[in-house]
């Protein structure tokens, strides 16, 4: 996967920006400047020609404005019509992520390649450990791999002495850990919606920004705009280092856009937390081997999915966003809630909670701001009207769920955490052969994410800036253990 410092990601904002500044300064009548904004006349162009490259920029808008490109293939639609259909819109097209076709470089299919760096070595590891004799040496005593018989296990690429052996690989297809995304006819790649997870990997792999998925910040723009409606943000804990200021900063500037309250989804977190402990500690007595979490929907959707072996495993305790919003709908049945945080799994999730209207990511937010001229470190101080413990506040880190789970069922039960840190083809097969055989941890955090959430694909800030927000913050909790108590 690509790190987030790279040419895409500030190119994809500069588009969600740009489709905020249009509802905002005359709902999207001018809409159709953009591509040209965006790539004026002389600009460096990257697909053959300037046009083309306006073409994509109008679909990755569409993807902005809610629409899915790949389904709107043949219509002649300006971005104006795609706007006004988004101003009309009442129900939210299913989340889903699809490919750009123009945007699409038809990537060669994946292989391992000799380089000239091969020294025609006596030890010959290559070819001695290939399971597949796909391996020979040319009459210059350099290695050849026949194309037929390889079938890209990568043995070669991590037994050559040298590293004369190179894997190249279709970036997208690599970084699916569920095997959602193939070659069409083509050449061009094509996302089994059926197998996609929607965690995102794909999208901030591809250096070629062809794949995209539909926002819903208009909707949630023409919400805020709309006087009889009150619209409350859930704000994700990962949020802390997104954006510049502090979290009370952030608070006033989302009261300034226009929500009539927001809330603290660690709040949601630290509900997660008792709940999970107390299963934990319930399963455990009734002699199960281990647990997961359930609090990532893309791990969830990849063990209904790909490893259903894996299921009966899986905590029943609902997420953070589900138990905030739940929250929030009891005591103010009348909000409109929008979660905003970094994963796009979420807005699948959302689908089928009840409590949830929209999601939207921290970079929608970000654009939001730019639109409407919001700087978040000048903001009012606010604060919450409920206030998280640390154990909620850590969910966004790797380790966090399960040393927050930890925290509440070590005086009952021993506790053994373990953490995947990033979903990928091997750490599912390592949960497929827990889920057959067992492991030695009884409780097991699952993040799709290398990293945790502050890594997800719709962040703003670096991950590592982003985490180390999260511990100052997590530092300056309470301890839920001793709330708990003093309740009782």
């Amino acid at each position: 996967m690509l790190p987030q410092k790279n040419n895409v990601s500030p190119f994809r904002y500069r588009i969600i920006t740009k489709v905020a500044e249009s509802f905002v300064k005359d709902r999207f009548k001018n809409a159709d400047g953009i591509p040209a904004e965006i790539m004026p006349d002389g600009a460096m162009f990257y697909h053959g020609d300037i046009e083309t490259d306006r073409d994509i920029i109008k679909k990755i808008a569409m993807a902005v404005m809610g629409f899915v490109p790949a389904e709107e293939e043949g219509h002649e639609k300006s971005l104006n019509e795609y706007g006004q259909e988004a101003l009309k819109r009442e129900k939210l097209l299913p989340s889903k992520l699809s490919v750009i076709g123009a945007a699409c470089a038809a990537c060669m299919k994946q292989q391992h390649v000799v380089t000239n760096f091969c020294r025609g070595c006596i030890a010959r590891p290559c070819q001695m450990n290939c399971p597949k004799g796909a391996i020979s040496f040319t009459e210059e005593n350099k290695a050849h791999i026949n194309s037929e018989l390889c079938i890209n296990c990568g043995i070669c690429f991590n037994s050559c002495p040298y590293n004369a052996i190179i894997k190249v690989p279709v970036p997208c297809e690599d970084s699916c850990p569920v095997g959602a995304i193939s070659k069409d006819e083509n050449g061009k790649e094509h996302i089994d919606a059926e197998k996609c997870i929607s965690c995102g990997k794909c999208l901030r792999s591809c250096p070629f920004g062809a794949i995209v998925e539909p926002y819903q910040m208009i909707d949630v723009l023409k919400a805020i705009k709309d006087e009889g409606k009150k619209v409350a943000a859930l704000l994700a804990p990962a949020v802390l280092g997104q954006f510049g200021g502090t979290i009370n900063n952030l608070i006033g500037a989302m009261k300034k856009l226009g929500f009539a309250d927001v809330f603290e989804v660690a709040v949601g977190a630290d509900i997660t937390t008792r709940k999970e402990a107390a299963e934990l500690i319930e399963r455990m007595k009734e002699g199960q081997n281990f647990m997961t979490t359930s609090c990532c929907p893309a791990y969830v959707r990849a063990a209904n999915t790909a490893i259903p072996e894996i299921k009966p495993h899986i905590s029943d305790t609902h997420t953070p966003m589900y138990y905030t919003a739940e929250q929030v709908k009891k005591e103010h049945p009348d909000y409109v809630t929008v979660f905003v945080g970094p994963c796009y799994a979420k807005r699948v999730e959302a689908e089928s909670d009840p409590y949830v209207d929209y999601v939207i990511t921290f970079e929608e937010m970000g654009a939001m701001f730019e639109a409407t001229g919001i700087n978040v470190a000048e903001c009012e101080a606010l604060e919450f009207s409920k206030v998280s413990c640390y154990q909620g506040r850590q969910f966004p880190v790797t380790g966090g769920v399960a040393g927050a789970v930890k925290s509440l069922a070590e005086d009952v039960i021993e506790v053994r955490p373990e953490s995947i840190d990033g979903l990928t083809k091997e750490s599912l097969k390592q949960l497929k052969r827990y889920a057959l055989k067992g492991c030695e941890n009884n409780i097991i955090e699952v993040m799709c994410c290398e990293g945790g959430c502050v890594a997800g694909p719709g962040c703003l800030a670096m991950a590592r800036k982003a985490a180390v927000a999260v511990d100052k913050y997590v530092k300056e909790g309470g301890d839920l253990k001793q709330k708990l108590a003093e309740e009782k």
